[in-house]
This record gives C-alpha cells, structure tokens and sequence, in this order.
C-alpha cells in the first residue's frame, strides 16, 4: 500500500491552532489527533474536505471550561497519513480507525461532537460500535446515510465535481460552505495538507461513499445505527447552520432532528453555512459548555 505523509513544513504557523499532535500507529500507518486539556473528555470529528482544524474555536471554550478535547484527522486528511489509492478508503476503514482511537486512549464518558462526514463515522461508533464510551451526543449539520436520504442539488453538484477533478482545490467547498468571508490564511491552513492530487484521495472518496439506495455498502449500517439512535436516552444535542448549502436547514436538519427524540429542541445557528464551526465557532464552543454542564450527570 502506498501512502504519502503531508510535510510538516506545511503545518506551520497555522492561525488560532497551536496545538501539537499526538501520533499512534494504526494499520501501517501514522494517524494524527490532538489531545489538549483535563477533565471529561469531548471527542471532536470532523468530515469533508476538512480537518482537525475545523474545531479550533469550538475548542477555546471547552477548554476554558476545563474539558478535555480529543481531535483526530482522520485517514487521508490533516497530519494522519494518506494512502494513494482510493479503494483503499470506505466507510468500515474510517470507523475502525476511530474505534482503535478510543480503545488506544481507553476513553470512556465521552461526549461526542460531530460534523459532516465525521457524523456517520462517529455515530455509527456511538451506537452500534462501542455505545458504552459515550455519555453524550452533539451533531450539527450531519446525519446518517440510509440510502433512503434525498441529498441536495448542492451536494450533488459537489460530488459530480469531485468526481471529475481529482486534483480538487479545497479552497472552493471550504468558502462556499461557509456564510461568512474567511481571511486567505484560514483558506490557507484547509489546503495544507493537500498539496498534490496523491494527498487527496480521502476528500475524493467521501463523496461516492455515500449509499444513495438501501441496498448500497453502507446503508445497512447507518440503518442500524439510526435504529439504535431512535431508541437511546442519553442526553443529545443538535446544531445546524441557518444558511448550509448542502445540506439545508429544511428539510434536512429537520429530518436529522427526528433521529434524536431526546434532544432537545434543533438550535438554529444564524448567519452559519455548512462550516458552522468557521462562521460561529466560538459560540457553538458557548452553547455546547452551558448544555454539558446542565446535563452533568
């Protein structure tokens, strides 16, 4: 298996995230994640085409508030290595590494925060994986893919893109994703792990993963994982992004909303696109501390 490894050269100076990595070895490879702070562990998983960088301002709160935040890159992206080819992705692949994550840091009472892609990862591994490290759930503009999900002309419109531009610039989901203008440095610090179409095989392949029938790879998983969720009584929290794109407020986020019966009531965050946590980071950092600390058990 071929795997190339981002330069660290590219990781410097990145603004508001000074945190150093943590590495573990998993499957030959060398995968990435941040563990800063002391307390009840928050795991952050971020999705497409993004990184451990997404959670930057989310995390300044937690961490004030004496929570400890775990953050990983998943395979393909941020500081964990890349494999070249892209059968070697799949959605199995991308929740094995996460669960070998938590099983290596022995992580137990975890709230989960979750976006994007990292949402059928990390759901999956909350409910039909390893449901007993968890105590608590937050999601914002995420879901599971069933295969009975209708995605948004936006969302379709991006994955014929991706499909035929395999050298895909970052720069275009991340600023149309997003409802405010992000300064170039920001831009920036997204593309820096990516410099060449062979580091770029993860953010290829989240697009066709996504089961489009029940009958796809994939969709009998996040049936079962949404089976489960309809079902749990721990204490879940939903965010979405007024302005998401892709996946749009109504009817998406409504629907989603129906998978968490004990949540409380969806929080609409305004002038937020897809990549709430770059338009509103800070707040969402806000709503999140005041929700766990009125759910402490």
């Amino acid at each position: 298996m071929e795997i190339v490894r981002t330069p660290e050269e590219r990781f410097a100076n990145l603004p508001g995230f000074p945190w150093e990595p943590v590495y573990r070895e998993w499957e030959g490879m060398r995968l990435a994640h941040i563990d800063e702070g002391e307390g009840e562990p928050v795991l952050l998983v971020h999705g497409e085409p993004t990184w451990g960088f997404l959670w930057r301002k989310v995390m300044d709160p937690l961490l004030e508030a004496g929570y400890r935040c775990i953050v990983p890159d998943l395979p393909g992206f941020g500081r964990s290595d890349k494999p070249v080819d892209d059968e070697w992705y799949s959605y199995d692949r991308h929740t094995a590494a996460l669960v070998d994550l938590l099983e290596q840091l022995d992580l137990s009472g975890l709230t989960l925060v979750c976006h994007d892609w990292g949402g059928p990862i990390s759901l999956r591994t909350a409910s039909i994986e390893v449901p007993e490290r968890f105590s608590r759930l937050v999601a914002m503009d995420t879901g599971l893919f069933t295969g009975y999900q209708k995605m948004s002309d936006d969302w379709n419109h991006f994955r014929d893109f991706i499909a035929s531009h395999r050298d895909v610039k970052v720069e275009m989901p991340i600023r149309g994703g997003c409802a405010t203008e992000l300064p170039d440095e920001v831009v920036a610090a997204y593309e820096a792990p990516f410099p060449d179409a062979d580091h770029k095989a993860g953010i290829r392949t989240f697009p066709p993963m996504i089961p489009v029938t029940p009958d796809d790879v994939g969709a009998a998983e996040g049936q079962a994982a949404a089976q489960y969720l309809l079902q749990d009584d721990r204490p879940s929290l939903l965010l979405w992004g007024d302005s998401d794109p892709a996946l749009p407020l109504d009817p998406v986020g409504r629907t989603v909303q129906m998978l968490f019966p004990k949540a409380e009531p969806l929080t609409v965050i305004e002038n937020a696109g897809h990549f709430l946590q770059e338009d509103q980071g800070e707040q969402i950092g806000r709503i999140i501390v005041d929700w766990l600390d009125r759910t402490r058990a």
